[in-house]
């Protein structure tokens, strides 16, 4: 007994030392002030792990976020708070986090190429936080989120288990920053608008969590509209009017003169004619395979030969490597503005995306790093994952497409006062804006809830705020939204 006292009396202060010395858990809290729209605001940010627990009361994953909160707000029902994420699925935040939303902006050219490294952040001009705070989040295994322990990753990946870790993560924010009494919305970019949109459900299904707006940042919401498998002739009349933007970018419909004049009649095509032509199959007779060949051909500039080929069907890859085949090009995938470089220039499909690797990759990892250590004053020696498959397998649901839109749908009759805003890019070969559009129109939503859905449309890509004028528009866009979805 004497023994068993003895050691007690030994390891107790260890132990109680190394409590006090694990600091995984400690935020970094800093102040800073930025002016926007002529108004100097002084802001706190913190960045940090939120430790998530089980109903055993055992942390089971360390979540990073970095929140911006706006000082001297005594009452927290005046000031919305928005919680935002990037999508992938294995993407951290930082792309909205430093490219639209936050209080600084990594500094590229105003097209959106890249200048040249190191590169830099300044104030963000144009950033969200003079209307909202807001908080980003890294999901599972991007940024510095990790599992503790012996939990495994793939408890905290998929469809299901990202809604549960990022939407238990909204609760408790809210809960532990008071936070309740706001006016609450949600944002995601790519995959993040489908945990968006998931999210609209499982909030308000799980926790009586009423949003006022959801915002989408280049949409998917429904993989069928998408995913281009055989069988699936769907996407194909759906992606026609990006590939055709991307040509005329790449001056090979010159008939054209302006964009829009073009969209217009590719969009009537692509859902009347070339929509019938592709239900019928081997139906289709050589005299209407040759008549929409050569529509397809003014509108993508490939030549009938190439696109009777292909059974008149596009893919991305394929399209991104033949389009400018003739000058030893690639278009980009994200961004259809960009080109890059093959080692075959004969090959199918395209070696990389110069719309992410040549163009947006390096700038923002190495900004992001600097920024959250130098500036935020974080800590961590864990590589701040950026976007990788390290979260994969990502199972979407037992279905073969999954559909979040009628999720969406279901929250918005729930919730008539739901606002939703959808952002697209008319260069985004990964998510189509009229495959999009398409989507909403299949909701099926009665009119007076439709109305509550906004499509707005920039000349970019993916990610169309590295256009810094579509940055702008990107803005004042917000503006208008987020007023419309507060309370009157």
């Amino acid at each position: 007994m004497k023994k068993f006292i003895f050691l007690i009396a030994i390891l107790f202060p260890i132990l109680l030392a190394a409590q006090k010395t694990d600091k995984t858990f400690d935020l970094s809290v800093t102040k800073h002030q930025i002016k926007l729209n002529g108004q100097v605001i002084n802001y706190t940010a913190t960045a940090g792990y939120m430790p998530v627990k089980n109903e055993n009361d055992s942390v089971k994953a360390k979540l990073f976020f970095v929140a911006y909160t706006k000082d001297g707000e005594s009452d927290p029902s005046k000031r919305p708070i928005l919680f935002a994420y990037n999508g992938g699925p294995g993407s951290a935040s930082l792309w909205l986090h430093m490219g639209a939303l936050g209080p600084k902006r990594v500094v590229m050219n105003d097209d959106g190429s890249s200048t040249q490294p190191p590169y830099s952040y300044v104030d963000n001009e144009y950033s969200w936080l003079d209307k909202t705070d807001i908080v980003f989040i890294d999901p599972m295994l991007t940024g510095y989120t990790r599992p503790v322990g012996k939990n495994d990753k793939n408890e905290f990946t998929g469809y299901e288990n990202d809604l549960h870790l990022v939407g238990d993560f909204i609760r408790l924010y809210t809960t532990r920053y008071e936070r309740w009494s706001s006016p609450k919305f949600i944002g995601g970019e790519s995959y993040g608008t489908t945990r968006s949109a998931g999210l609209a459900g499982y909030l308000q299904n799980r926790y009586g969590f009423y949003l006022n707006g959801v915002i989408l940042i280049s949409a998917i919401l429904d993989f069928g509209a998408d995913i281009t498998d055989r069988g699936n002739d769907r996407p194909f009349p759906l992606l026609l009017p990006t590939f055709s933007a991307t040509a005329w970018y790449h001056h090979k419909v010159p008939q054209y003169k302006d964009l829009h004049s073009l969209l217009k009649d590719v969009e009537s095509f692509s859902i009347n004619e070339y929509a019938s032509a592709l239900l019928k199959g081997d139906q289709l007779s050589d005299d209407e395979k040759n008549k929409i060949a050569e529509r397809l051909h003014s509108f993508t500039g490939l030549s009938t030969t190439y696109l009777l080929q292909t059974n008149l069907r596009l893919y991305v890859g394929r399209f991104n490597k033949e389009l400018l085949r003739s000058e030893g090009k690639t278009v980009g995938r994200l961004d259809t503005r960009f080109t890059g470089y093959d080692y075959d220039e004969a090959g199918d499909e395209f070696d990389y995306d110069p719309s992410y690797d040549k163009t947006i990759y390096g700038v923002y990892a190495m900004a992001a790093n600097d920024y959250i250590r130098r500036t935020l004053k974080y800590e961590n020696d864990l590589p701040y994952e950026v976007l990788t498959g390290r979260p994969r397998p990502w199972p979407l649901s037992s279905d073969k497409y999954l559909n979040v839109a009628e999720t969406l749908r279901d929250a918005m009759t729930k919730n008539p006062f739901l606002k939703v805003w959808i952002a697209n890019g008319f260069y985004d070969m990964a998510t189509p804006y009229f495959a999009t559009r398409n989507v909403v129109d299949h909701m099926f939503l009665k009119k007076e809830l439709k109305k509550n859905i906004t499509l707005t449309y920039y000349e970019a890509g993916h990610m169309m705020y590295i256009h810094k004028p579509s940055l702008i528009q990107l803005k004042k866009d917000f503006d208008q939204f987020i007023q419309s979805a507060l309370p009157k």
